[in-house]
C-alpha cells in the first residue's frame, strides 16, 4: 500500500474517524480538509443492506442534482435523420451513426462521458457494446439514455444528471459536487441523491438499508455520516 501524502495525513488528524457525523458537519470537514491546488470533487459512497447478486435486489436509477455536479459532460448521440438535428440543436457534442460506431471501434475513441440514442438505433449501437459497457457509456433505458426524447436527455445531463448504481460490494459511489460548491449547495445535492437512493429501496430487501454512509474529496480522507432510514 503507497503512503499519504502530508496533506492527507494531517487531515486525517483533523476529526475523529470512528465518529459518525451530521450531513452538514461532514460537508464542513469534508471542505476544510480539501487541500488540493485543484477544485477537489465531493463523492458520497453509500453501502446497502442488499445483495447485488439478486435480480430483485438491484439498486440503479438516476436523479439531477439541483447544483449540478460541476462538470460539463460530454454527449455523444447515436441518431440519425430529425433526430439528429433535434441531438445538434440541443447541445450534443457529438453526433452521428455509422461513422461514429466505425470510430469507436477502429480507434477506440472515448472522448465523451455519455451516449444517448434512440430506441431504434440500439441495433447499430449494440455492435460497440463491448467497447461502451466495461466503461459504463453502454446506453440503457434505466438511465434515461435510450429514449425518444433526444433533447431532454441531452437538456438533463447538461442539468447535472447522474446516475447511480450498486458495484460488487454493494456500494454506491457517486459525485455530488465540487469544493467550491460549498456548504449549502452540497447538502442540497447529497440529500437529492440519497433521498433518490431511498426511494429506489427493493422490495425484496430486508433488515437496515443504509449500513453506511461516508463523504470525500478527492484526495481527501473519508468522513462517515449518521445517516438512517
Amino acid at each position: 500500500m503507497g503512503k499519504h501524502g502530508k496533506n492527507y495525513n494531517a487531515s486525517v488528524q483533523a476529526y475523529d474517524k470512528t465518529k459518525l457525523y451530521e450531513v452538514a458537519d461532514a460537508v464542513k470537514i469534508v471542505i476544510a480538509n480539501s487541500k488540493a491546488k485543484f477544485d477537489e470533487t465531493v463523492e458520497i459512497h453509500v453501502r446497502l443492506g442488499v445483495d447485488p447478486k439478486l435480480a430483485d435486489q438491484q439498486v440503479r436509477g438516476v436523479v439531477v442534482l439541483p447544483n449540478g455536479t460541476g462538470k460539463t459532460a460530454r454527449v455523444l448521440v447515436i441518431a440519425k435523420g430529425e433526430k439528429a438535428d433535434i441531438a445538434t440543436k440541443a447541445g450534443a457534442d457529438f453526433v452521428g451513426a455509422e461513422e461514429l460506431v466505425a470510430k469507436i471501434q477502429n480507434e477506440n475513441w472515448f472522448d465523451y462521458d455519455v451516449v444517448i440514442t434512440s430506441p431504434d438505433m440500439m441495433g447499430l449501437v449494440g455492435r460497440i457494446g463491448k467497447q461502451l459497457g466495461p466503461k459504463g457509456l453502454m446506453p440503457n433505458p434505466k438511465s434515461g439514455t435510450v429514449t425518444m426524447d433526444i433533447a431532454k436527455a441531452i437538456n438533463d445531463i447538461k442539468a447535472g444528471k447522474v446516475e447511480y448504481r450498486l458495484d460488487k460490494q454493494a456500494i454506491i459511489h457517486c459525485i455530488i459536487g465540487k469544493k467550491s460548491f460549498g456548504d449549502a449547495k452540497l447538502i442540497e445535492n447529497f440529500n437529492a441523491l440519497m433521498d433518490a437512493i431511498v426511494k429506489a429501496k427493493p422490495s425484496g430487501a430486508k433488515g437496515i438499508y443504509i449500513k453506511a454512509c461516508a463523504l470525500a474529496s478527492t484526495m481527501g480522507p473519508g468522513v462517515k455520516v449518521n445517516y438512517k432510514t
